[in-house]
């Protein structure tokens, strides 16, 4: 069976990088202002990638307001109210004309070559779903190949086995899941250090290691 026609909608999930309203777990030993300005660089490379990529709209659904960070070329769509369950929800019910891959903005280490298995024009013959896991429980990447809204709402959200049952949902409900590669999600600062390692080119790792010298090798 073949999947659907034309490319896939990509999606970014994110708040706005402000002090006390992002990347409160990396506080201490970064200030506030600085979690911040972290945030902020790993959404401006994360949305940089995005622009890379093959897509049939570039889209973040964002909680807050955009700012100087944000480039030419992406949508922004205000998030839902409610748990991170139905804001998921509704960011796939935003896209109902056909496939979409969402992603979150605490992996700045992401590429285009990361997101190409699920972005190929391939991507979805003999699949319904795409799912990345993250190291922490969690994913930091959800595809499906049309919307249905309906499978994330209800997911324990931001437990360790929040991946695992959100992947249960999909093939419980007979979706053929294709996986991504395991990726770390930056939510404290060893995870900062770890992901600024892997990305040394990246915003986010020039501003650890300005913010923090010694943090990372």
């Amino acid at each position: 069976m073949s999947g659907p026609a034309g490319p896939t909608a990509l999606l970014v999930i994110a708040k706005e990088p402000r002090p006390g309203h992002v990347k409160t777990r990396l506080t201490p030993p970064f200030t506030p202002a600085q979690a911040a300005a972290l945030a902020e660089a790993a959404l401006a490379d994360t949305l940089e990638t995005v622009l890379r990529c093959p897509a049939r709209r570039r889209m973040l659904i964002l909680d807050g307001a955009p700012g100087p960070w944000l480039p030419p070329g992406i949508e922004v769509i205000p998030q839902a109210s409610g748990g991170l369950d139905e804001r998921l929800a509704a960011a796939f019910a935003a896209v109902p004309d056909g496939a979409a891959l969402l992603v979150g903005m605490d992996t700045p280490q992401l590429t285009a070559k990361l997101l190409a298995p699920a972005l190929d024009p391939g991507a979805w013959r003999e699949c319904d779903a795409w799912f990345g896991p993250a190291e922490d429980g969690g994913f930091w990447a959800l595809g499906l190949a049309a919307p249905a809204p309906a499978l994330l709402r209800g997911v324990p959200m931001s437990t360790a086995y929040t991946g695992a049952a959100q992947r249960d949902r999909l093939t419980g409900a007979g979706l053929r899941v294709r996986d991504l590669p395991l990726l770390r999600d930056v939510d404290t600062a060893s995870d900062a250090a770890a992901v600024a390692a892997a990305a040394p080119g990246s915003r986010f790792a020039t501003l650890v290691k300005r913010c923090s010298p010694g943090l990372v090798p």
